[in-house]
């Protein structure tokens, strides 16, 4: 892809956490100031973009790219974890997919 959307509109929040986290998680609330690993199938609040000591920064808004399972398209669509990826599904959060390869989704948060 030859444009690039990162660095629109990011927000990034720490949280404790709790479990095992990495970077590249998709993550969800577990308690109050809290995250963990979103599970399959699962709505997702943001991205880990690092841990240390106890504690997630987690990309809350703007644009990431992201693992896809299956198909996905173009426009607004309801995502939720998926293993090491996202996918649609019928219930969920509306994200804006604005990228879309082979292996790839882009959407904003």
């Amino acid at each position: 892809m030859n444009i690039k959307f990162s660095g629109f509109n990011e927000n990034t929040l720490t949280f404790e956490y709790t479990g095992t986290l990495s970077a590249g998680d998709l993550v969800k609330m577990s308690a109050s100031a809290k995250v963990v690993k979103a599970t399959a199938n699962g709505e997702f609040i943001g991205v880990c973009t690092g841990v240390r000591n106890g504690y997630a920064a987690v990309q809350t808004a703007g644009y990431v790219e992201f693992k896809k399972s299956g198909t996905v398209n173009v426009g607004y669509n309801k995502l939720v974890a998926a293993s090491d990826a996202v996918k649609t599904a019928e219930t969920g959060i509306d994200r804006l997919v604005i990228y879309v390869d082979d292996t790839t989704v882009g959407f904003i948060l």
